[in-house]
């Protein structure tokens, strides 16, 4: 938005901003935030940064978590969600004596580095991808997890479940029934109107938005292609979007995979391309769907290493509720044209040059989107160094229902993780391919390895309400 120091004071003095809100991400991919009285943003502010503790942010140990933001100017806007501020990104840097260098564990400079490795490897200048942001939407929510009580109840006046209410509409929307279903019973259309005009000003562009096949408010919005490192951001304002405007609305918005027993889930598919010199890396017009070897070698590469990539893009217990088999989604390493039971699809209508692609199935809005973004580049550019082809594995194409196979043919595909430990494992064993250029650290790998880890330990420890019901009496 601004250029330089002098243009944002100006705006400042312009619009009568009372105060300068700079967001920063932590480690599970959380916006976290500190604000200044606008007035106290100057040159200074520029050259010497905003110092703060790193440590609450899941990265440094204590005795070196002294560290120093700097502002991203071009990426201020007014803050919608509050009254005279203007909000931006902020890139985090390591304290040094003779110049501060950027933190190499600060997500904001992996996807940088992931970009800078891409290009020195001269087979693409730019990456540019597109996720689908599923979420759900509820009336409200309780839950409780206390030594007496473990539950979640969820409320949703769209839902079949909510038919029998005093005064229910009579308009509902069936399990599973929910895909483009129009109102009265889509009642968040106007919703998702304003989150989407909301993601235009924040220069986020829409493709469309819809309801999604979940029957309990299940909802989708799809952006455009663009690059990899303007898409984490917009990741992160989308989200924070989402779920304000569902708060400003008097309901709540979750982007968690699997929030309903039953329904379809929320993932967060991920279309992407390579492009050199404007053009499509990955077109070659009269092959498999007019995909290039560049781009069959980058698949070869993601189905390679994506047990390992699991744990980016699917860094919860919560995701694996999803990777089910039953609800489209996917749970079989593979590709194909057209079929979502593989984990990559490649779109059949994208037919030109401009448009050729492939999606990437399996992440979830629960991945912070730098690092996963990032993971994903470097194991497609793992696949392309290394010429994976995957049609010298039993990785497809798989141009069929891979859900209706026989037993004994399923018995013979390879499958992602079950766990979220099981993707941890992975992780330790599969990530070299991450360390090349310097892009992730080993300190990074290891800390990102220690927080899931902790999160799915803390959480098999818990009682569930399921336990009850089939262990109780016997």
């Amino acid at each position: 938005m601004f250029k330089d120091i002098k243009e944002v004071k100006a705006y400042i003095k312009k619009n009568n901003i009372e105060f300068v809100d700079f967001k920063l991400v932590d480690l599970k991919g959380r916006f976290r935030h500190l604000s200044i009285p606008a007035k106290n943003l100057n040159e200074k502010t520029m050259k010497d940064g905003i110092g703060f503790d790193a440590s609450n942010y899941g990265y440094a140990s204590v005795e070196k978590s002294d560290m120093v933001f700097y502002p991203d100017l071009a990426s201020a806007i007014l803050d919608p969600f509050t009254s005279n501020t203007l909000t931006m990104m902020a890139n985090v840097y390591v304290i040094k004596q003779d110049e501060n260098i950027p933190f190499n564990q600060y997500p904001r400079n992996v996807i940088a580095a992931a970009k800078k490795y891409m290009k020195n490897s001269k087979i693409a200048d730019e990456m540019v991808v597109a996720p689908e942001y599923e979420f759900s939407i509820f009336d409200s929510m309780a839950y409780s997890v206390k030594a007496d009580n473990v539950s979640v109840r969820l409320f949703a006046e769209e839902s079949e479940w909510s038919s029998d209410d005093e005064y229910s509409s009579g308009y509902h929307t069936l399990s599973k029934g929910g895909y483009h279903i129009d109102m009265p019973s889509d009642i968040n259309f106007d919703l998702r109107n304003q989150m989407c005009q909301m993601m235009e000003q924040y220069g986020i562009e829409v493709k469309y938005h819809h309801h999604e096949v979940g029957g309990s408010g299940q909802m989708e919005i799809e952006v455009e292609l663009s690059d990899v490192a303007k898409l984490a951001d917009d990741t992160m304002n989308a989200k924070y979007i989402i779920k304000n405007v569902a708060v400003e609305n008097g309901v709540t918005a979750t982007l968690m995979p699997k929030p309903i027993y039953g329904e379809a889930g929320n993932g967060m598919h991920v279309h992407m391309q390579l492009r050199k010199k404007g053009k499509n890396v990955f077109y070659k017009k009269g092959t498999y769907a007019n995909l290039s070897k560049e781009a069959m070698y980058f698949i070869g590469g993601l189905l390679k290493h994506i047990n390992s990539l699991c744990a980016f893009t699917n860094p919860t217990t919560n995701s694996y509720k999803r990777l089910v088999p039953g609800f489209e989604a996917p749970v079989t390493v593979g590709y194909a044209s057209a079929n979502r039971s593989a984990v990559i699809r490649i779109p059949s209508y994208a037919k030109s040059e401009d448009t050729v692609r492939f999606e990437l199935r399996n992440p979830d809005a629960m991945a912070n989107p730098y690092l996963a973004f990032a993971a994903i580049l470097m194991a497609g550019i793992d696949g392309i160094k290394n010429k994976i082809d995957p049609a010298n594995h039993n990785w497809g194409p798989f141009d069929f229902n891979l859900y209706k196979l026989a037993e004994e043919e399923k018995a013979k595909l390879e499958h992602l993780p079950g766990s979220l430990n099981e993707a941890i494992e992975a992780l330790r064993k599969d990530n070299d391919y991450l360390l090349q250029g310097n892009v992730f650290s080993k300190e990074l790998i290891e800390n990102w390895i220690n927080a899931i880890s902790k999160d799915a330990d803390e959480i098999n420890k818990i009682p569930h309400p399921a336990e009850f019901k089939y262990y109780y009496d016997l």
